[in-house]
């Protein structure tokens, strides 16, 4: 079984002595399942003092999209700092919360997408450590997706937002650890230069090609719509689907595996998308009806991804396919969001996804899957070169 970076924290005398504050969520939990709030509320010689909930919250009470804000832990009665609002200001720490801390204990499991806004909360939050002259503590968790393959576009100059706050490509490829590293380093060692007192207390026996089910680990879920690691898998591209108005089956119990509209016609979307010849995944046509979000109550045809070889499967590439090939079956009711996404209104969600407004303008120009993936290939791999200098495992 591989040990987290919570388990050899507990083994070490890291926060012997010091104030500490905790980012956590229902995933920081050891291997038995025991909070981070609860063991570090019990640690000799650690004075936790407040807790700090990113998207969903500490324990997890919160859904998609949900402003949450500060309120007492029933468990522990520390403080609970919200790091998500209803602004962009709200997802940083606040400088009255750090007043008294001299440390930040970082310990969420990510799931290996840039979208995904854990790691954005953390880059925030170092950022913050920074200014203050904190410890940064990252204890560092598996890629569920492995740390192997890197996937699309990485967020260009103007771009940015709480799905890309940084040039990092749609599927990263790193730990948690790792990515702190890449935003901690100097610009003239290829980091981002946040530049905080940051350490990583790194896992023991993870290995790059790793799915989680190759962990021994428990799967506690990240988020309300990512209940399985099969989730994980397929999010990377099928989270794309939340730049436009079809469904991504959010108020159902298979959110991202299947996707739909009510006007798709599911056996043709299955037969388009094999005639892709994705690697690793097969294509079933699917009928849901979503109790909530998208089309909610409405019947929604589509198809679900069944993934048969996850190290070959590429989710970016599927999630493109899926897009494209739902725009053709009838351009004229397919329609990019337009709504405010993740506090920016006028950008479209699907160019903040995606790193530029590229990727929507190829689309609609009737450009077939591969030119459009190949169009990342040069970014993909300027990423994957940077981020070699950062890698743990």
């Amino acid at each position: 079984m591989v040990k987290l970076g919570i388990t050899r924290l507990l083994e070490s005398k890291v926060l012997r002595g010091l104030r500490v504050g905790a980012i956590l969520n229902p995933t920081s939990v050891d291997a038995g399942l025991r909070h981070l709030a609860d063991l570090l509320h019990q640690a000799k010689g650690v004075k936790l003092t407040a807790l700090f909930g990113p998207e969903h919250g500490v324990r997890g009470d919160a859904q998609y999209l949900e402003a949450i804000g500060g309120s007492v832990d029933a468990r522990t009665g520390l403080p609970e700092h919200s790091l998500y609002g209803k602004d962009f200001a709200s997802l940083t720490p606040r400088e009255e919360h750090l007043r008294d801390l001299d440390a930040l204990v970082f310990d969420v499991q990510d799931v290996g997408s840039r979208y995904y806004t854990y790691l954005a909360t953390m880059g925030l939050a170092m950022q913050a450590a920074a200014k203050k002259k904190l410890r940064f503590v990252v204890l560092d968790r598996p890629n569920p997706i492995g740390g192997v393959a890197v996937e699309g576009g990485v967020v260009h100059s103007g771009f940015e937002s709480f799905v890309g706050l940084w040039p990092v490509a749609a599927r990263h490829g790193q730990t948690a650890g790792e990515y702190a590293q890449l935003l901690n380093a100097p610009k003239t060692k290829n980091g981002f230069g946040i530049g905080c007192d940051l350490q990583v207390i790194e896992l023991e026996g993870w290995r790059r090609d790793m799915l989680h089910a190759d962990t021994g680990l428990p799967w506690v879920m990240p988020s309300p719509n990512m209940p399985t690691p099969d989730t994980a898998l397929v999010y990377p591209g099928m989270c794309l689907l939340e730049g436009t108005n079809l469904s991504e089956a959010r108020g159902t119990t298979r959110p991202f595996e299947l996707w739909g509209a009510p006007w798709l016609d599911g056996g043709r979307l299955a037969d388009a998308l094999a005639s892709e010849k994705l690697p690793g995944v097969l294509f079933r046509p699917s009928a849901f009806t979503p109790a909530w979000d998208k089309h909610a109550g409405a019947r929604c045809r589509g198809v679900q991804l069944h993934v048969t070889d996850p190290r070959k499967f590429q989710p970016v590439r599927t999630g493109v396919a899926c897009i494209v090939h739902a725009r053709a079956q009838d351009p004229s009711r397919f329609r990019w969001r337009t709504e405010k996404y993740e506090f920016v209104e006028k950008i479209p969600a699907i160019d903040l996804l995606t790193g530029s407004g590229e990727f929507r303008a190829g689309v609609e120009a009737g450009r077939p899957v591969s030119e459009l993936c190949a169009s990342w290939d040069a970014e993909r791999a300027d990423f994957e070169r940077r981020r070699s200098s950062f890698l743990l495992y």
